[in-house]
């Protein structure tokens, strides 16, 4: 059984999660919690590979099941050699990514049916899942402008259109809406600090309710 604090951050590209995510780690560890950053897919060897694959921009014409399977089984590596041995050790995890991602992008965005990755996800995840997502949500347009900011080459996910990224931004609305409780929704267009410090309180809240044994 699932025992310690798993946190995970979800957005379309360009919406400052691995940012949000990485402050997080650095405050939790600065006041002494135990706590893990991750990110996927990657993490342990075999996931770092299949990461490689998945990120390469020459398999533009990667067929989209492949793609799911691979991001599934990045995920299953990783909650076996590095997610569940440290829930157990009641330890804070913090994830770049998980399901989430696989039900907007390979669901919503590449019209895979949501039953079908669902029950992938459940195979994969088993009693594994997250006690709280922040879900940083911008338009196209910001996301289009930051990742122009940044000089290295965009990834094969990166490079979709407009009408792939809508489609996703759409489906994390419609996966937020229906898990409000355990998905906090964010205007990832707020400036990095600010966001930083609504995170962490909202964390803080959430810690209280796991040491009176009350988490939802």
């Amino acid at each position: 059984m699932q025992k310690g604090l798993f946190i995970t951050f979800e957005g379309i590209d360009g919406a400052g999660k691995s940012i949000q995510a990485n402050a997080l780690f650095q405050r939790l560890k600065k006041n002494r919690y135990p706590v893990r950053l991750i990110r996927e897919p990657g993490g342990p060897q075999i996931s770092e590979k299949i990461r490689s694959i998945l990120l390469d921009s020459q398999n533009d014409n990667m067929n989209p099941v492949t793609e799911l399977l691979l991001y599934e089984s990045a995920r299953a590596q990783l909650i076996d050699e590095i997610i569940h041995p440290a829930l157990s050790l009641n330890e804070i995890i913090i994830s770049d990514r998980f399901t989430d991602s696989t039900l907007a992008y390979q669901g919503y965005g590449r019209s895979i049916p949501l039953s079908i990755i669902q029950k992938i996800n459940k195979l994969v995840c088993g009693d594994i899942h997250p006690d709280r997502t922040f879900l940083l949500d911008i338009s196209w347009d910001i996301s289009l402008h930051r990742r122009s900011q940044i000089p290295a080459a965009s990834d094969r996910m990166e490079k979709e259109q407009m009408e792939f990224f809508n489609r996703v931004r759409n489906g994390y609305l419609q996966i937020a809406e229906s898990d409000p409780i355990r998905i906090c929704f964010l205007d990832g267009s707020k400036s990095v600090s600010e966001l930083e410090q609504e995170i962490f309180q909202n964390v803080l809240i959430l810690l209280k309710k796991v040491d009176n044994n009350d988490l939802q």
